[in-house]
């Protein structure tokens, strides 16, 4: 069987060799070849012996990030798991690595803010209980997400609400120790048995408010996969210990107190942690909020009102003023108004007719609809658009991958660091008293008289407790989740995390001719008529003629006859000849309409318009000649036209430094003239469909990362040929499977939004990043030298993961 993955973070011919070496080796594998160009690696494999979950494997243990591209196969599943008792990178990386090793499972991505884990998996070789098994197995719990409703359930919320509870308990326990313990320090008063009733309070606080902390350390331990938790749980219990051994006499000293005020230190950053997710996952709870809850339908001759999950397609809706529109139709009767802006993120709205098309949460303005339902439930546009976003919160960005690897073994080196520093403590303390000797008279609570088992426990502790993975396992996360949840509501749909980081870094913008520079239809641009015939009697001739026609010319110029408001009069012995035009009687009137080789073989001088013919062609425009009773009287040139707001774009593009190269199937002459007009200066020309994917590798190979924009369907080839496919287009006529990136409203200047919004989301995570490598880097040093209290190293620790995801809700100031 054959595998196709795609690798990040290649950057030469060795990372290329290295990736195509690992592969190679995994058992099953009969041979692995890696293109750096593309980043794809192709895999050959037997799959009675290894699945691509294990190839993805392979790979990040070289430290490259790896995918498999989904290839286009009957047989193969996909599955949403909600997560608990995750609490770290550590965890996220345990519950991967579980569900990769399954048989049969393709891919896995778990995601801490969301607690879900996305899996693709071969349906004959496991299914949903057989990952929830292994998931459980691995030390955590997991549940499967049945088909989304309208309202789920609002795991933030109940987090939340633990989280605050567990925060009260145990700051209720500690206070009261706190108040004893700041007597007795302070000399003002000592309680009668203060080490024992230290000992005593400290309990409640770590197995009552601790207990979740507790279970989850050491159902993690159990499974050889040591989380955050682990290290605060042996923190704490160290700790603790001393209280009895120094009650018992030994030259330690009773941090029992301490270790009850660390775990409450401990739960308030969770606490806040939840509510910083919580402000940070509202993207989707605010999607959801945009629906309609009821419908008014209209069966068996009645109007009834029912829940919008039993609106069936076909039903006409009735919707009145004011009101959203529950599910995705076509207007049967009626005209109005409708704000589309939830899903286009355009503030204008639009009119709407018989026979348009409309997306369910939009608002009716003006006038009563009647809307037949087209799509219903799960494939309404706004249920897409919420699935895009939960899929894109689940995915990775490339840049995660060195903070992924730490993280696999980020917790038991803390360990190692903790147990080598209460050695160093206990066996050297001269040396370790000598350096931080210096510091003493600037750290008042560093009592360098303590005795060496005293000293070793205070390191000890600090380090095990101000080690935090959790700001790591949250720094992407947390970007990604705001930042597509925030495009998700400026008609910016995002697909893939990794689109935000390429994207960035795409210097050249490959722009499709029609449908994205244009309006993708024809349209009348100039009429040239010989004096002294009027505009608007041209108009009325041709339009009339032209309006029995399908041809898309045709319609365009009985289009602009409506549009100017011209009555068009209704027409005798009406002749088409295909490809060339139209002759008909109007009134009284002998009628032409077409090429000029149509009306030179009906025998008539188009001398008259020769020059305005010559000016209209140059321009790349299409001529269509009219002449009445044997006269040409006049000439119309037909265009697609560009979209208003597409030169503004361009200049901006290349105003941020991208170069703009546009692809088109039109001759040289029209497209340049297209491009001209849009401020254009590279255009390939006469590409077919099925070439612009070349011209994009072409691109590729000579100008590095390519973005590509189109509409999705007709360049979908290009669209995957890219190191970015961005789809434009209206509502839920766009292909959004084809692309990365989609632009709903179809505008170009979506496209200058998406970029800028995704340099802005790359920057958080890449601050969060450094934040909490470098938070780490500093503190861990200080903690080992014993100059960290371990109660200021648990703040220190809960603020750091606290600051991440604050960093990453400034987000929601992008404008």
């Amino acid at each position: 069987m054959k595998a196709t993955l795609k690798i990040s973070g290649m950057t030469c011919a060795g990372c290329a060799h290295r990736v195509e070496t690992a592969l190679s080796k995994v058992p099953g594998v009969s041979s692995a070849s890696v293109n750096l160009m593309t980043e794809h690696a192709t895999v050959e494999y037997d799959p009675g012996e290894v699945q691509p979950g294990a190839l993805v494997y392979a790979v990040e243990k070289t430290g490259y990030g790896a995918t498999v591209i989904p290839a286009e196969e009957p047989g193969r599943a996909h599955a949403d798991l909600r997560i608990t008792g995750m609490t770290c990178a550590g965890c996220v990386r345990n519950v991967e690595n579980a569900l990769r090793k399954t048989p049969g499972v393709i891919a896995a991505t778990v995601n801490l803010m969301t607690e879900q884990a996305s899996v693709e998996y071969e349906p004959g070789a496991t299914d949903p209980q057989t990952l929830i098994k292994a998931v459980q197995d691995s030390g955590y719990g997991a549940s499967e997400i049945k088909a989304a409703a309208a309202e789920p359930e609002d795991v933030a919320e109940t987090n939340l609400r633990r989280a605050w509870r567990r925060f009260v308990l145990a700051w209720a326990l500690t206070l009261p120790l706190l108040v004893l313990m700041a007597l007795h320090m302070s000399g003002l008063w000592m309680a009668p048995f203060q080490q024992v009733l230290e000992i005593v309070l400290a309990i409640p606080v770590l197995a009552v408010a601790g207990a979740a902390t507790y279970r989850s350390a050491f159902k993690t331990a159990a499974h050889l996969s040591p989380n955050m938790d682990t290290l605060i749980a042996m923190g704490t219990l160290a700790a603790f210990i001393t209280g009895p051994l120094a009650v018992a006499g030994l030259a330690v000293a009773n941090y029992a107190g301490v270790a009850a005020m660390i775990m409450a230190f401990h739960l308030t950053g969770r606490y806040l942690e939840a509510r910083a997710r919580g402000r940070a996952s509202q993207a989707i709870r605010k999607l959801l909020e945009l629906g309609a809850k009821t419908a008014r339908v209209e069966r068996a001759g009645q109007l009834i009102e029912v829940p919008v999950d039993q609106i069936a397609v076909g039903d006409v809706m009735v919707i009145r003023p004011g009101e959203k529109i529950p599910a995705d139709g076509v207007v049967e009767s009626g005209e109005s108004t409708v704000d589309e802006s939830i899903a286009t993120g355009e503030s204008l709205p639009v009119d709407k007719a018989p026979g348009d098309e409309v997306l369910g949460a939009t608002i009716n303005k003006l006038g009563m609809l009647h809307v037949r339902a087209t799509r219903v439930g799960r494939d309404t546009f706004l249920a897409q658009v919420i699935r895009l976003v939960q899929e894109a919160q689940s995915t990775k960005v490339p840049i995660q991958a060195f903070a992924d690897r730490v993280t696999a073994v980020f917790v038991p080196i803390i360990l190692l660091i903790a147990l080598a520093t209460f050695a160093a403590w206990a066996l050297f303390p001269g040396v370790m008293r000598s350096v931080a000797v210096f510091a003493q008279p600037y750290l008042p609570w560093l009592d360098l008289s303590a005795s060496n088992l005293t000293l070793a426990v205070f390191a000890a502790v600090a380090v095990l407790v101000i080690s935090c993975p959790c700001a790591m396992g949250l720094a992407t996360p947390t970007a990604l989740m705001v930042g597509t949840g925030l495009g998700a509501t400026r008609g910016i749909l995002i697909r893939r995390g990794e689109a935000i980081q390429t994207i960035r870094s795409a210097k050249t913008i490959c722009l499709d001719k029609t449908g994205t520079l244009t309006h993708g239809l024809p349209a009348v641009t100039g009429i040239f008529s010989v004096p002294p015939i009027e505009e608007r009697d041209v108009l009325r001739l041709a339009g009339s003629v032209e309006n029995a026609s399908e041809h898309p010319i045709a319609r365009a110029i009985a289009d602009r006859a409506r549009d100017e408001r011209i009555p068009l009069a209704g027409v005798a012995a009406f002749e088409a000849a295909p490809g060339k035009g139209a002759r008909a009687r109007v009134g009284s009137d002998d009628v032409y309409v077409g090429k000029d080789q149509y009306l030179r073989e009906a025998g008539i001088d188009i001398s008259p318009v020769r020059t305005a013919v010559d000016t209209f062609q140059n321009d790349g425009k299409t001529t269509v000649l009219v002449a009445r009773n044997g006269q040409v009287i006049a000439a119309i040139a037909v265009a697609d036209t560009l979209k208003p707001g597409s030169p503004h774009a361009v200049h901006t593009l290349e105003r941020m430094g991208r170069r703009v190269v546009m692809i088109t199937g039109d001759n040289e002459r029209t497209a340049r003239a297209i491009a001209r007009e849009a401020g254009i200066s590279d255009v390939l020309a006469n590409v077919l469909p099925g070439e612009k994917a070349d011209a994009v590798k072409k691109l590729q190979a000579e100008r590095g990362l390519v973005a590509m924009v189109g509409d999705g369907i007709n360049d979908a080839a290009a669209l995957a040929q890219a190191d970015v496919g961005i789809a434009i287009g209206a509502g839920a006529d766009v292909a959004i499977e084809s692309s990365d990136i989609t632009l709903v409203s179809g505008e170009l200047t979506a496209l200058v939004t998406a970029i800028r919004l995704s340099e802005a989301t790359f920057n958080k995570i890449r601050q969060n990043l450094v934040w909490a490598f470098g938070y780490n880097v500093l503190a861990i040093p200080l903690a080992v030298l014993g100059l960290l209290h371990p109660l200021i190293a648990e703040a220190a620790m809960a603020l750091s993961s606290i600051n991440v995801v604050t960093n990453s809700l400034l987000l929601r100031r992008f404008r």
